[in-house]
């Protein structure tokens, strides 16, 4: 019942072995063995604070940031967001030290960087551990694929059309570089440089890899860097969020206000100048790492596991053959183009919804009252708001002139199993009225 939910969840104190398609050079388990065993903040991946907390069963402490206090004053309801966390609320985890509860490196960026929020502190009291299975959004295509299949209804006929229309135009568009992709994970290495360009390009086409591009290179610097600052946090459990924000928002103007990696796609020269700026040392191995480990990563979560990547081509499939041959990547470019829809704002909670009903009803059976963002556990957790057996308690906070959270007036308020507006969430629309995660343009096909 929850197979794709599952498959969609990483647990780094439990490795579990995915299947890959037939050809690859490398599996899932060499590359998690890499990533653990010989970077230098692999440990982190599966002895951090945070799942720490979640594993012993203890109490949780969490800090939302919101700029809508008067609001859940008024409705006593606080409502979950997809994004990332795909049906949760999101929040940074905080440590209850004697002096207060100091927030977790993201939380104090958040809070530095968010000045007109109020934080809300969040205690949850769970009946026991609970396994740190963190869902992984990037392996969310096959739930994409799924929830439009049995919702297409919902769609008017030119919509359907247009929808499926796009997607694959997308993906043909973009099918010489995906077949290029499966040639380096089979062993057919494309030179770094080159690799990165030809990356670069096909951003503009398929957004969908952008957000592989990113993930990849965040991955790269929160476990290889060995800055002073990184070792301050891994000492204290954490993975460093400064490298990754930084990379960001100074790849992308105005990717502080709306945050899409759709616009994520520096060529190889750009790449060399971000990584140089943030950890020098880094640098030079940068385009290597993301053809190598994007291209293994691509191909297993693009293809299905029966495929042959060493055979395979993007070139000249229809829908339906996509829809069995590679299930995660059509559900990942629909999920995308469906937020070009005109009535994406009327169609956001049919959708999304539904998605959150399968992510609540799996969480509660995996015991997850606290579901966090577990491409890498670098800090980004939510609560479940529809966990019957736990109980919540939410306070507006002051901050310290020591950064600590301190808190202060308990809310009234219930968490309710609701995705709240697209206009509340990071979702938002940006000023041409369109959603984040879709190219300016739709590129000819």
């Amino acid at each position: 019942m929850h197979t794709d939910l599952a498959d969609a969840h990483t647990d780094y104190t439990s490795p579990h072995t995915r299947p890959v398609p037939r050809g690859c050079t490398e599996t899932d388990a060499a590359w998690r063995h890499y990533l653990r065993n010989d970077t230098p903040g692999g440990w982190l991946l599966a002895d951090n604070a945070m799942t720490q907390t979640l594993t012993s069963g203890r109490t949780i402490h969490l800090m939302h940031t919101t700029v809508a206090l008067d609001a859940i004053r008024a409705s006593r309801q606080l409502h979950a967001s997809s994004g990332c966390l795909l049906a949760a609320l999101y929040c940074a985890p905080l440590t209850a030290t004697p002096a207060g509860l100091r927030p977790h490196n993201l939380g104090a960026y958040l809070l530095k960087t968010k000045p007109h929020t109020r934080a809300l502190v969040i205690e949850i009291t769970p009946t026991g551990p609970a396994p740190a299975k963190g869902l992984d959004y990037l392996r969310l295509g096959r739930l994409h694929l799924r929830t439009y299949l049995e919702h297409r209804t919902l769609l008017t006929g030119p919509e359907d059309a247009q929808l499926q229309a796009r997607a694959l135009q997308q993906i043909r568009a973009t099918a010489p570089f995906l077949d290029t992709l499966l040639a380096n994970a089979t062993g057919r290495r494309t030179q770094p440089e080159k690799f990165v360009d030809q990356l670069a390009t096909a951003v503009r086409s398929l957004p969908f890899l952008g957000y592989l591009y990113f993930e990849v290179l965040s991955e790269y610097l929160m476990l290889h860097s060995t800055s002073p600052q990184t070792k301050t946090y891994a000492d204290l459990g954490e993975m460093n969020n400064h490298l990754y924000k930084r990379l960001a928002f100074t790849a992308v103007d105005g990717m502080d206000k709306l945050f899409d990696l759709s616009r994520f796609h520096p060529d190889h020269r750009r790449l060399y100048e971000l990584i140089a700026s943030i950890e020098p040392a880094l640098a030079s191995q940068a385009a290597q790492y993301t053809r190598d480990r994007l291209s293994h990563l691509f191909t297993s979560l693009a293809l299905d596991p029966a495929e042959d990547a060493t055979t395979y081509t993007f070139r000249e499939q229809d829908f339906d053959g996509l829809a069995r041959t590679a299930p995660s990547l059509l559900g990942q470019t629909l999920f995308r183009q469906m937020r070009t829809l005109a009535r994406y704002p009327q169609l956001y909670l049919a959708f999304e919804q539904a998605k959150a009903l399968q992510a609540w009803n799996y969480w509660n059976s995996e015991q997850i009252a606290a579901p966090f963002n577990g491409f890498l556990p670098k800090g980004e957790i939510g609560v479940n708001p529809a966990y019957p057996s736990a109980s919540c308690a939410v306070w507006t906070a002051d901050t310290c002139e020591r950064g600590l959270l301190h808190p202060v007036d308990q809310l009234d308020v219930t968490f309710m199993p609701r995705l709240a507006d697209l206009s509340m969430t990071a979702m938002r629309r940006d000023d041409t009225g369109k959603a984040a995660g879709h190219p300016t343009t739709t590129p000819a096909g």
